[in-house]
Parts: structure tokens; C-alpha cells; sequence
């Protein structure tokens, strides 16, 4: 948790701002939640102008106030509010990956899983060898030695992309595919880069031999692997517990499970929101616990979640927890480019680094990047192509520059991996290390404000509105867009079902757009899928489509519709 930071406190004391240290820090508290307020209007002010997006503005008032505060208490510190680096992992990037997997639009995110995983994990081991390598041979000529594992993290720490600036110019209607190929290559990025650095935490400060890459890779598998069934597993727990509590009484006769259900409906949209919250939240400490990525388990429970749960639970729950996970994911992100901003002017590792080596490791940071962004986002989308037999499915040279341009940012998980790797509780007693620290907040603010503000002109002019087209989906296929009500004059309408009845009644085999669609050769396994999900996993777990409607029930006297579902 977070602890009050001395010179502040004293200056507070003796102005009469804090009579003890409690006090004291219900001020700062106080006064951290006020610059995030500033920083949701400011932002909401900001939103048509050209450079700026909510990160940006996020920083630049992070770096006003650390000056401020640097002022105030003498020059000793420029710091709110003092924490340990655990806080980013435990309390901060949880909501932030549950969302990304909660709101993510699984269609499209699906549909192009192929490209996305070359992008994400792929290119996540390319740039890590790339940035690994050149900061083995380029930083003993900047005077600046490091151990083995060291080299490792770093190539780690700056292969985590940061896209939202990007995505808040994309539109999802207007460039379906170029916005779930940034979006998707996102989220999976930072899931892959946490699991490889948690794999290379677990080296010695031995030298790096083939033996032990290939052990690293195993383990790497193993993280990977265990993290993402877990999570699944917490996702179809929620689901099957939601709706079994719900649909109790038409499942069990008995009348315990009756006296269950009426108590669930009870107030059911507060444990229903509470259900899904905590099990998201459980699911990351599980993982945790063994020694797993949370980070990967709280993705893919949000996933499963959004699939199945979500269609469990109550209008009023839907919409609530649509927009709660949505809020808590952006707060959590303004917290920490605001921390970052302050820490940019941390004077106690800026005595303790070598400035002049910590501005010539930033430029060589950046221009790796550069370079293995490069080294995988054109390569790989050439081999994208070459297996996509449809024109409108095949990435074209200006979407691959802006899939380029937007893994060029550097945000959260970067920062929250070097303050893990290279600080203790926030602070450092070693040079090299603080030295590495300074360098990284250097590249995040660079890369955020610098590359932030030229990627709405960038976008602008590389896709004008002419070359971008409304995606025709009229099937909702996340939280952030579905559509809630199924009711149409009173009768309630369940797209999965009608159609099917209605072409077997004519005597004509469902052929829709999606099917038609689904004709590519990447459509079997989702195809299998599909009816897989419709035989077994929706009928258990629920999910959109299977409302159970029995005699006797609230809604049987309703006119029941089916049709296909997401």
C-alpha cells in the first residue's frame, strides 16, 4: 500500500495541512483523486484536438504536479504519494487487462486470431531477441555493464506496447480489421511479455547457454499454457454459478435450490456484479499464488466472461458491469501515467543515475524499437497475406505502417516491469540501476507524448476517410456493443433459433452472411467451434441465445423467436 512521503508530510504539518500522519495522507489521497478528476475533464476538453489523448494529458500533468511538489518540499522529493512497485501488478493492471479481454470484440478478434498471435506472441520473441542483443553489444560502449538476466528483462520491458493512442483515433465500425489487428496484438502483447519476464526472473546470474534458452522456452510454454486454462476455468466457474443460481428453480426441484434462487433474485444485480467481479479479481491472486501470470488468467477469464456469464445475469448487471470494468480500467491507467509523470522528476534517482548515460541509453532504446517493430510487423503481415485467400481480409502497406506506428508507444506494463525488475519498493540505492530506471520514464514519456501526438495526423493522412468503410455486423459480439434488449412489441426475440426453424420449415439449409463468411479456409476450426459452443458449452454455461423459457415461467406467454447467435 501506498506510504506518505516524508518532506511532503513535513511541509504539510507545518503549514497546518496534517495534524498526523493519517491525516496527512487522507490529504494526499485527496489530492491524487483531484488530479485525476483534472485529468477526466481535461482530457474530455482536449478530445477534438489533434495531439492529444488522455495518456498525454495524463503525463504532462503528472510532470506539472511532481514540479510542484518538487518546490514545495525543497527539492527532496516530487512525489504525492510513495508506493510499492507490487501496487502496478496487484491493484492497477489487473482492471486494466480484465477489461481489454471483457470488451474485446471476439469476432473479429477470432476471426483474425492467426494474425494476431504472429503480432502479439511472435513478434513479442523477435523484438525481445532484437532489444536483448543490442542492448548486450551497444551498452558496454556506453559504460554500462549488466548481468545476463538484466539484458533479458530489459528486452522484455520495452517489447510491451502501449496502443491506446492509437485507438482512440481507430474506429471499430469504419476499420474493423486494422482495429481488432492493433487492438488484439495489444492485449496479447502484454499478456506475452509479463509471462516471458516472470521466466526470465527465474534465472540465475549464470551465463545464458543453449540449455538454458530451451529451458526458459519450456518454461515459458508451461506459464503460458497453465495461465490461460486457469483462466478459462475461473470464467466458466462464474458462468455455470450465475446461472445455476439463476435458473435454479428450473433445473432443481428441490427446495433448497428454490430457496437459493429466491433469495439470488433478491437484489440479484448486486451479487451478480459482486460474483463477477470477485471471481475476475480471484482468478488473478490464484495465479499469483502458484507462481502463474495473472496477467494472462484475468485476460482470458474476461473473455470467457463476456462469451458466457454476461449473458447470464440481469439487464440492469450488463449495462452496470459493462461501464463499472470499463471505469475501473480507466482509472487505473490515468493513476499510473500520473505517477509516471511525477517520478520523472524523482531527484533521488536522477543523483543516483548517470544523466548523460541515461539520455544515450534512451536513444538507443527508441531506435531498437524502432527496428524491431520493424524487423516483425512487415514480415509477418507478408505471411498474414500470403495465407489469406480473401482481398478484403489481406493488410494492406498503409494499415501495416499504423500497425508499426502504434507499437511504437510505450506505457504501463513497461513502467510496472522496470520498477519490478530494477527497483525495491520504489526507490534504489544502486546507480545502474536507477540509471536503467531514468532511461525507461525518459522512453515512455517520448514515446507517449512524442509519438502520441503525431498519431492522429499520421492516421489521418496514411487512411482518409474515403479509404475507411463501415463494417456491416449487425451482430453484437462483445459487452461494448450488444444490444440488450430482446424484446420487439412485447414478445421476446432470440436470434439463434427462428431462422433455423424458419429454414427448416421451407426446407433450406441456414446460409448467412457469416456462414459465407465463415467459406475462408481459416473458418474450419471456427466452424468445429461453433458447433461445439452450441452443443455443449451453451447449454451448461450459457451465453447468448439459450434463455431457458418453460410453462409456468416468467416471459412463457411471450412469443419466443430464434436465430443465430454471435
Amino acid at each position: 500500500m501506498a506510504d506518505y512521503v516524508g518532506p511532503l508530510h513535513s511541509w504539510l504539518i507545518k503549514n497546518g495541512l496534517g495534524e498526523s500522519v493519517n491525516h496527512t495522507l487522507v490529504v494526499s489521497i485527496s489530492l491524487f483523486v483531484t488530479l485525476i478528476c483534472a485529468c477526466i475533464v481535461l482530457g474530455h476538453l482536449l478530445e477534438e484536438v489533434k495531439w492529444a489523448s488522455e495518456s498525454i494529458v495524463s503525463l504532462i500533468l503528472g510532470v506539472g504536479t511532481g514540479f510542484i511538489v518538487l518546490i514545495i518540499s525543497g527539492g527532496k522529493n516530487s512525489h504525492i504519494l510513495q508506493f510499492n512497485e507490487e501496487l502496478f501488478f496487484i491493484y492497477l493492471l489487473p482492471p486494466i487487462i480484465f477489461n481489454a479481454g471483457f470488451q474485446v470484440k471476439k469476432k473479429h478478434f477470432f476471426r483474425n486470431f492467426a494474425s494476431i498471435m504472429l503480432y502479439g506472441a511472435a513478434g513479442v520473441f523477435i523484438s525481445f531477441v532484437i532489444i536483448s542483443f543490442g542492448c548486450r553489444y551497444i551498452f558496454p560502449h556506453l559504460g554500462l555493464n549488466l548481468a545476463p538476466r538484466s539484458y533479458l528483462a530489459l528486452g522484455t520491458i520495452f517489447s510491451a506496447t502501449d496502443t491506446v493512442c492509437t485507438l482512440q483515433v481507430l474506429s471499430q465500425d469504419e476499420t474493423p480489421l486494422l482495429y481488432s489487428l492493433v487492438f488484439g496484438e495489444g492485449v496479447v502483447n502484454d499478456a506475452t511479455s509479463v509471462v516471458l519476464f516472470r521466466t526470465i526472473q527465474k534465472l540465475g546470474t549464470a551465463s545464458i547457454n543453449g540449455l538454458t534458452a530451451l529451458g526458459m522456452f519450456a518454461d515459458f510454454i508451461y506459464l503460458f499454457l497453465s495461465s490461460t486454462v486457469l483462466g478459462v476455468a475461473a470464467g466458466l466457474l462464474s458462468a455455470y454459478i450465475i446461472k445455476t443460481l439463476y435458473f435454479g428453480r428450473y433445473a432443481f426441484q428441490f427446495k433448497f435450490f428454490k430457496l437459493c434462487d429466491e433469495l439470488f433474485r433478491r437484489h440479484s444485480t448486486d451479487r451478480e456484479i459482486a460474483i463477477m467481479t470477485l471471481m475476475a479479481y480471484l482468478s488473478y491472486m490464484i495465479a499469483e499464488l502458484f507462481y502463474l501470470s495473472g496477467i494472462l488468467t484475468v485476460f482470458f477469464c474476461g473473455i470467457v466472461m463476456s462469451h458466457y456469464t454476461w449473458h447470464n445475469v440481469t439487464e440492469s448487471s450488463r449495462i452496470t458491469t459493462k461501464h463499472t470494468f470499463a471505469t475501473m480500467s480507466f482509472i487505473a491507467e490515468t493513476f499510473i501515467f500520473l505517477y509516471v509523470g511525477m517520478d520523472a522528476l524523482d531527484l533521488e534517482k536522477w543523483r543516483l543515475a548517470d544523466k548523460r548515460q541515461s539520455f544515450s541509453i534512451f536513444g538507443v532504446v527508441i531506435a531498437l524499437v524502432l527496428v524491431s517493430r520493424a524487423a516483425f510487423v512487415f514480415p509477418l503481415s507478408a505471411v498474414a497475406n500470403f495465407f489469406t485467400r480473401s482481398e478484403a481480409g489481406k493488410i494492406t502497406i498503409r494499415q501495416q505502417v499504423i500497425i508499426w506506428w502504434a507499437g511504437l508507444i510505450r506505457g504501463a506494463v513497461s513502467i510496472a516491469l522496470a520498477f519490478n525488475e530494477f527497483t525495491r519498493s520504489g526507490s534504489t540505492i544502486f546507480p545502474d540501476n536507477a540509471t536503467l530506471i531514468t532511461s525507461t520514464i525518459i522512453a515512455v514519456l517520448f514515446s507517449t507524448v512524442v509519438f502520441g501526438m503525431i498519431t492522429k495526423p499520421l492516421i489521418g493522412w496514411l487512411l482518409p476517410p474515403h479509404m475507411r468503410r463501415p463494417a456491416v455486423d449487425s451482430e453484437p459480439s462483445s459487452p461494448k456493443e450488444a444490444n440488450i434488449d430482446h424484446t420487439v412489441d412485447g414478445n421476446l426475440e432470440l436470434p439463434l433459433l427462428t431462422e433455423r426453424l424458419q429454414n427448416l420449415r421451407n426446407g433450406v439449409a441456414r446460409r448467412s452472411s457469416l456462414r459465407m463468411l465463415l467459406e475462408a479456409p481459416t473458418s474450419t476450426i471456427h466452424r468445429m467451434w461453433r458447433s461445439f459452443d452450441d452443443a455443449y458449452m451453451r447449454p451448461m454455461f450459457g451465453g447468448r441465445g439459450f434463455v431457458p423459457i418453460l410453462p409456468g415461467s416468467p416471459g412463457s406467454s411471450k412469443t419466443l423467436t430464434l436465430a443465430g447467435s454471435s
